[in-house]
């Protein structure tokens, strides 16, 4: 890093150190190593913040499902107000501006997920559904 001019940001850098729930890891309690980076030192987080993903040190990803559902839903809460004053068509832009492209956003990591934590994405994705098309929870039929 020296070489080429770089410097190491200690507030920017995590380290993770991951294993099963079940390895010694989680059992002892062994928070990780501690790297040394010149005059630097980097320790293990239990979760490190990759743009849009946060992974826990067993990667899973229920507190990046976790993050995703608070802020998604605290949009559709705001959205709800004023969704009588909106068409359908902008309705159905705000909630793919808001809701949508977050949820949309490095879903590829979900592929094989257990229905677990999906459920709570398909979920947030069928209340969006009822605020665009102005719909209670229990009707059966759309107009």
């Amino acid at each position: 890093m020296a070489a080429n001019l770089l410097t190491l940001n200690t507030e920017k850098t995590e380290l993770l150190w991951a294993g099963s729930r079940f390895s010694a890891r989680a059992q002892l309690g062994i928070k990780g190593p501690l790297v040394q980076f010149g005059t630097e030192t980097v320790s293990a987080s239990d979760h490190v913040h990759v743009p849009g993903v946060t992974f826990l040190s067993d990667l899973s990803l229920d507190k990046h499902i976790a993050g995703v559902c608070s802020l998604d839903f605290h949009w559709l809460r705001q959205l709800r107000l004023v969704r009588q004053s909106l068409d359908m068509d902008s309705s159905k832009i705000l909630v793919h501006a808001f809701i949508a492209s977050r949820m949309d956003y490095c879903n590829v990591i979900l592929a094989g997920s257990p229905g677990s934590m999906t459920d709570k994405l398909q979920h947030l994705m069928n209340t969006a559904a009822r605020l665009v098309t102005s719909t209670h929870k229990f009707n059966h039929g759309l107009s």
